[in-house]
């Protein structure tokens, strides 16, 4: 995919990861939609941020745990045009045991992981056009966290899901996923400087990973035109420790 004539839309692309991954994807020449959900001062100045570096991006908004919500996201980001790149990003964690959870503890993580993304994918393939998706994915698809299991069943079923999207749509698609390590803190613990260092976990390379670390391994893969059905790790290789990392 040639990223200076592409298009492409960034679920939760304002903050975090998000926003390295759009920052990354602007400074390769895509065009970036950039959605929110609740961030949108964080989407705005991340969105002025690429305008002011000579770069496209907008912002759109919506709840990706809804169909309702799905629906408003693809036709704000199709209004001025079609999409040639989806990035599913957006998604929500919670650190519960299955002793703690209930049907609705499941909806809460399922809904934005797992069944948001594939509505997005779902309607994304229904332009009929080429194109990439890369689904964010989390090292724990290698190993198994008791301590969050809505969270990893929803993760572990969109990996599966990427496999199956990328039969399903190929050759038209591509569609794979980066899997991230340990990159930051949780929301609203960003000024506690040694709390990477304390809470990461091991790892063989002797080095953390970045935002930016994530972002180069998508816009890796949004041009990568021999590859499909992959999943990259961006965990230093700690999914190579199992559990207990």
């Amino acid at each position: 995919m040639k990223l200076s004539t592409s298009r492409i839309l960034v679920t939760g692309g304002g903050v975090r990861i998000g926003k390295a991954i759009s920052l990354a994807l602007a400074k390769a020449g895509a065009e970036v939609l950039i959605h929110y959900r609740k961030s949108s001062d964080a989407a705005e100045e991340t969105a002025e941020m690429i305008r002011t570096r000579g770069g496209k991006a907008d912002t759109v908004s919506g709840d990706v745990a809804t169909e309702a919500g799905v629906q408003l996201i693809m036709d704000q980001a199709m209004a001025k045009g079609p999409l040639d790149g989806l990035v599913n990003n957006a998604a929500v964690f919670n650190r519960t045991p299955l002793a703690a959870s209930h049907r609705q503890t499941f909806m809460e993580e399922l809904g934005p992981n797992l069944l948001g993304p594939l509505e997005l994918l779902r309607l994304f393939a229904a332009q009929g056009r080429k194109g990439a998706v890369v689904n964010i994915l989390d090292r724990r698809i290698a190993a198994h966290d008791a301590g969050a299991v809505p969270y990893q069943l929803s993760k572990v079923a969109l990996a599966e899901a990427t496999r199956l999207a990328a039969l399903e749509f190929g050759p038209r698609l591509r569609v794979n996923g980066v899997a991230p390590g340990a990159i930051l803190p949780p929301p609203g613990r960003e000024d506690e400087l040694d709390y990477m260092e304390k809470n990461a976990g091991n790892a063989p390379l002797d080095h953390g990973c970045s935002p930016e670390d994530v972002a180069g391994a998508v816009v890796y893969l949004i041009q990568a035109p021999a590859i499909t059905g992959q999943i990259l790790f961006v965990d230093a290789g700690q999914h190579l420790l199992g559990n207990g990392v």
